[in-house]
């Protein structure tokens, strides 16, 4: 193979790597030409901010873009309209007359941003709109509506452009992050149950189970926004709140898990449940990684019956444990940890078929939803 080819390969398996980071390359680009073009041919004053504003709500998703689309022109317009008002109605000739404007105008609009992130933009505007006229030689009131124009434009066609340039929704991004948790999950679940009939350090619980809290968190940001995608009608999707407390609730179930297997089963116990465990561990993992490739494909969810057959061995097992007795001879902390391990399996049992559902619901989209939870 020649040296240009073999380039050539190479650069298109990064752009297949790079895809989503190369769509929102052409996106914010195409919002700054654009907004430029647009400022220059209606002679906005200061084409600057509308393209900063334009390049700023150009976000990786439509929901994303949508937030900070509404975030920048609330708190612009919030801004421009209350440090407008304080720089028209106080004189402020001289250098410390225009300090104390500037300190009048920004510190309420702080405070207001410190409380509500959706004016964080604010307090710069205020500062915008009273230095402006400095340099600018404007009026208080032609600042703050020149600015406000500025941003409109720069908002208006950094939405446009991500509803119409290789948009990309957040709901695809959702999918991907809720496979990525079940597979953190199914990972976790046989570390765990490992730990039942082996020597599991409390300390390596603790890493086993951090890495699905921020893989839960990710995919609770994204939710929010294929939500307010699915609300604004710019997408036609499930409502994600099921199936984001479902894997909260499976995370939940590991933390339970894990307080049970600090210390492995009693010796007595191993031989008769270390198996049945073993086949839970690994038919329950199975489905969850099985589930998270469905996800990713649009697929129907698959089936259950290898791992409702593994979760009915362990509770016929340890019913057939009490029967014998051999639990009445167990201390209380191992009889104790016995029983939190049977709640939580219990537990991850139902909220397995809870995933099924709403993987069915995602594999079709479009199909009339009944509202289960």
């Amino acid at each position: 193979m020649s040296l240009t080819a073999t380039a050539w390969t190479r650069l298109r398996l990064l752009m297949e790597q790079r895809r989503a980071e190369l769509r929102q390359c052409v996106r914010v680009t195409v919002s700054a030409v654009l907004t430029a073009m647009i400022g220059q041919g209606l002679h906005v004053p200061l084409v600057l901010w509308s393209v900063l504003t334009a390049v700023i709500v150009t976000q990786t998703s439509l929901g994303q873009s949508l937030k900070a689309t509404i975030d920048y022109f609330v708190g612009t317009l919030g801004g421009a309209v209350y440090a407008g008002a304080v720089a028209a109605l106080i004189p402020h000739t001289s250098d410390l007359a225009l300090f104390s404007v500037l300190a009048l105008a920004v510190a309420p609009l702080a405070l207001l941003a410190a409380i509500n992130s959706s004016f964080k933009v604010a307090p710069a505007t205020a500062a915008i709109v009273v230095l402006a006229q400095t340099f600018a030689h404007s009026t208080p009131i032609e600042s703050a509506f020149f600015r406000v124009i500025e941003v409109a434009l720069g908002a208006g066609v950094g939405l446009l452009v991500s509803v119409t340039v290789l948009p990309a929704r957040a709901h695809g991004f959702a999918l991907e992050a809720a496979a990525t948790a079940l597979e953190l999950v199914a990972q976790a679940l046989q570390q765990l149950l490992a730990g039942c009939t082996g020597n599991l350090d409390p300390g390596a619980i603790r890493p086993i189970q951090e890495p699905i809290g921020k893989a839960v968190a990710r995919l609770d940001a994204i939710c929010a926004e294929a939500d307010r995608e699915r609300r604004s009608q710019l997408a036609n999707t499930p409502d994600t709140g099921p199936l984001l407390r479902t894997l909260l609730r499976l995370r939940h179930d590991l933390v339970i898990i894990g307080r049970a297997v600090v210390d492995p089963l009693p010796q007595t116990l191993q031989p008769r449940l270390a198996p049945p465990l073993t086949r839970l561990g690994g038919t329950a993992s199975g489905y969850l990684r099985d589930s998270a490739a469905a996800l990713l494909r649009g697929a129907t969810p698959p089936p259950r019956d290898l791992a409702d057959a593994a979760f009915a061995d362990y509770a016929a097992e340890i019913a057939a444990i009490r029967r014998e007795g051999l639990t009445r001879a167990l201390p209380g902390d191992a009889l104790e940890r016995l029983f939190t391990l049977g709640f939580a399996l219990e537990e991850l049992h139902q909220h397995l078929r809870d995933l099924q559902k709403w993987v069915t619901e995602w594999a079709h989209p479009l199909a009339p939803r009944k509202g289960m939870d």
